[in-house]
């Protein structure tokens, strides 16, 4: 944060440094190529939220997570408002554009913990990552074990690292 800043009161962005890593996460290779999500922004989109509401659940499901998930899904919103007049989506449309994003999150959130409950995301993940295509076994195996993996190691995580950007 900026001198200017800090004289002005504003507050930094206590979500970044774990946004950014969600971010970095859904930015891996392998997602891509094992697990065979489009690489299109749409993909990118998909697997952004994805981790993020997998991040999000472990918040919801920690007392001290509200705040950080509140925060959390308000950085999501910054960074798609970006993302969105950067490919060159006017203002007019942007904020209609980040109330499906919005909606689509919250879809992925609800989707998720159920899997989570259920015990099976596969689902979930067939019709939030892959907008409904079924990928090839091998690729859905790849990405629901990976999930999976990260899901369970976050439950281990204290939200002061989370909050710290520290990611399993």
């Amino acid at each position: 944060m900026s001198w200017l800043g800090r004289l002005l009161g504003e507050k930094p962005d206590e979500a970044l440094p774990l946004y950014t890593a969600v971010v970095r996460r859904a930015r891996a290779e392998h997602w891509y190529l094992d697990g065979a999500v489009p690489d299109t922004v749409d993909g990118r989109f998909d697997m952004i939220a994805t981790l993020l509401a997998i991040v999000m659940l472990r918040l919801e499901a920690d007392p001290a997570g509200g705040d950080p998930a509140a925060r959390l899904a308000e950085r999501f919103v910054d960074d798609m408002d970006g993302q969105l007049r950067e490919i060159g989506i006017g203002d007019i449309i942007v904020g209609k554009h980040i109330g499906k994003m919005m909606s689509m999150l919250g879809g992925r959130l609800g989707a998720y913990r159920d899997g989570l409950a259920a015990g099976d995301i596969g689902p979930a993940l067939v019709r939030n990552l892959y907008r409904g295509v079924t990928p090839d076994d091998a690729a859905l195996a790849h990405v629901r074990q990976s999930v999976m993996a990260f899901h369970a190691a976050l439950a281990t995580m204290p939200v002061t690292e989370l909050r710290a950007g520290e990611l399993p």
